[in-house]
């Protein structure tokens, strides 16, 4: 959809700096207008001191469906390329470095971005759309075993085609992570027919270069999601199990 309107809730601990606050809303603003889109409403609470973390915010979004498309799981087929619009961990990795107070040779950032209009442009070139979702929470391996098991195929990826910067396989080794698992907050994975990978890509990675094809979808009995390693070796990559560090929703 083309998103027009933004609700903001604040949830606030007794105590938290007004200056905390004011820079949080002022970052929201600059990333609304970077959307493109209107904050229109909002409230807030307060709770005791000690019980809220500093601030919570909940956010609900209002846009406007502008085709014909059934952009779900249950339209995935066999045969469907699957493509990521660039490297993947940045985010969460980022997040985990700030609230635990890490310090690499190198500052990672987060790649959090809207993504609104690389999705609407793949659409006004007539890109068929079989399915789309963002790699957030559980990161890449749990977004396709959701839609694996939902469309009841095989997905096939392959590490070589997955691009991951060298400071983030770093500090995933450092901490004990998986990238596939590790939370993205301007990623996503969209399914689309063999004959529109090319346009697909020449789109995503005139906007990220580091966007690639990284498998296919295959008919199968049982659901699953497999990966194709660096040394040709095949391992199922399952759901993500216990609590994803760092939180991130």
């Amino acid at each position: 959809a083309r998103p027009l309107y933004l609700s903001v809730g604040f949830i606030l601990e007794e105590g938290l700096p007004i200056q905390t606050l004011w820079e949080i809303i002022i970052s929201m603003k600059i990333a609304a207008d970077k959307a493109g889109i209107k904050i229109v409403t909002g409230d807030t609470k307060v709770v005791d001191k000690g019980k809220g973390d500093g601030i919570f915010i909940n956010t609900s979004g209002i846009g406007i469906i502008e085709h014909n498309l059934t952009i779900n799981p249950l339209s995935v087929k066999a045969g469907d390329a699957v493509i990521i619009n660039g490297d993947l961990g940045r985010h969460g990795i980022a997040i985990m470095a700030v609230r635990e107070g890490l310090e690499f040779e190198t500052t990672i950032e987060s790649d959090s971005a809207p993504v609104a209009d690389v999705v609407l442009e793949l659409l006004e070139a007539g890109i068929e759309i079989h399915c789309l979702r963002d790699l957030t929470r559980g990161g890449l391996a749990s977004t396709l075993n959701e839609i694996a098991t939902a469309a009841k195929v095989e997905i096939e990826i392959q590490e070589t085609a997955i691009k991951v910067l060298e400071e983030v396989k770093g500090a995933c080794e450092i901490l004990g992570f998986d990238p596939l698992y590790v939370a993205n907050e301007g990623r996503f994975a969209v399914f689309v027919p063999e004959k529109d990978i090319e346009k697909t890509l020449s789109i995503l990675q005139a906007k990220i270069p580091e966007s690639s094809l990284i498998g296919f979808v295959k008919q199968t009995a049982t659901p699953l999601v497999t990966l194709q390693s660096t040394i040709g070796a095949k391992r199922i990559i399952d759901m993500l199990s216990g609590e994803q560090l760092p939180r991130i929703c």
